[in-house]
């Protein structure tokens, strides 16, 4: 929102801006996700199909508009440090899910669907692929548009070709599973749970059109946008006011605050027993985020995007990559064993977490 000067606000207005528009973001990003569900049963779309693009998009429209904002500010690092630090932070979240939810075992043991491992592998190519760029340089092609966005967008779309596919194909089949009650098994069965969800979801939208539900969803997108850019636009004038970094306020608050939506989604998917939905909505939507690079890179009008990020993009995309590489480790070996509520997986995904934000911040001093 450039027509507003944030920076002409006192610091405590800042602060309040950016709650009061994480609220927004928090309570129409939860709305965002049942509305893309139902739609989703309405339209008959392919489950991978909808949850990626509807209830994927729906769920980062923060990021986008946070993104695209930071972009037209002229903040490349905020732009892509909030991309970075987000797949960074919601597979951390993934850990703290671990440890809140009731469940013997941890998290990974309980997740046996193969396309896990897919989704994770596309999702540590994706970000590889961004720090290439990075380190490389780009090139414009078109105006001021850089090669390596329009080719991220390319390599998500193949993801979700091939992770579409690779659900018709049975070159995997998990052989131990966890044994559960006979009263909890129908609960935390996955199918089970899919079934009582779309039950639930279809009834209540038996009363309503689906023109209706459409409006609702559009009316949820804009408050999305509206908080997401106000987001942005205070945290821009906080990165000023308080001497810290873009790069860090990016990874961190930006980071935590355009995340809300698939933090809720994520939760309630672990608390109805569909522990694979939860890690796939974390793996999915982080696979956008990087492809979200395009619009950055369109809003940016000093050149390509990925020319003016600092180390710290770098550092975030490593780091989100060790966390990705953590999770698949946990997936591979399903150890039926928890340290204190949590995966051991889980534990050293939190520890690298915490540990690269230390470098984060020490690296930009505590300031810009």
């Amino acid at each position: 929102m450039p027509e507003i000067d944030f920076k002409s606000f006192p610091l405590w207005m800042n602060l309040l801006i950016l709650v009061v528009g994480g609220l927004v973001v928090w309570a129409a990003g939860f709305k965002l996700s049942r509305l893309a569900d139902t739609i989703s049963l309405r339209t008959g779309m392919s489950r991978v199909i909808a949850g990626a693009l509807l209830l994927g998009g729906a769920t980062s429209l923060p990021e986008i508009v946070t993104t695209m904002t930071a972009g037209a500010l002229g903040n490349a690092p905020l732009a892509v440090n909030n991309l970075f630090g987000g797949v960074a932070m919601q597979l951390a979240v993934l850990a703290v899910i671990d440890f809140w939810s009731v469940r013997d075992g941890p998290l990974t043991f309980f997740s046996p669907d193969p396309v896990l491992l897919l989704a994770g592998v596309l999702l540590v190519l994706q970000v590889a692929l961004a720090i290439v760029a990075i380190a490389a340089g780009d090139v414009a092609v078109v105006a001021h548009l850089g090669f390596w966005p329009v080719l991220l967008v390319g390599i998500y779309g193949m993801s979700l070709y091939y992770l579409d596919r690779f659900n018709t194909r049975e070159t995997w089949d998990a052989v131990r599973l966890p044994e559960r009650p006979q009263e909890a098994g129908a609960q935390d069965d996955p199918e089970h749970v899919e079934t009582s969800e779309e039950q639930q979801h279809t009834n209540k939208g038996d009363g309503a059109s689906l023109a209706w539900l459409s409006a609702v969803f559009a009316l949820n997108c804009l408050l999305v946008l509206l908080g997401g850019g106000v987001v942005t636009a205070s945290a821009d004038a906080l990165s000023a006011q308080t001497g810290i970094g873009s790069g860090f306020i990016g990874a961190t608050l930006v980071a935590v605050t355009t995340s809300l939506p698939e933090i809720s989604t994520t939760a309630g998917a672990v608390r109805l027993g569909a522990y694979t939905m939860a890690i796939a909505n974390i793996f999915g939507t982080n696979t956008l985020e990087i492809a979200l690079l395009l619009p950055a890179d369109l809003a940016y009008r000093d050149g390509p995007v990925m020319n003016a990020v600092d180390n710290s993009a770098l550092l975030m995309g490593g780091l989100s990559i060790v966390m990705t590489a953590l999770y698949l480790w946990g997936l591979l070996e399903r150890r039926d064993r928890s340290l204190w509520r949590m995966g051991v997986d889980s534990w050293w995904v939190m520890l690298t977490y915490l540990a690269g934000l230390g470098v984060l911040y020490s690296q930009s001093g505590g300031a810009g």
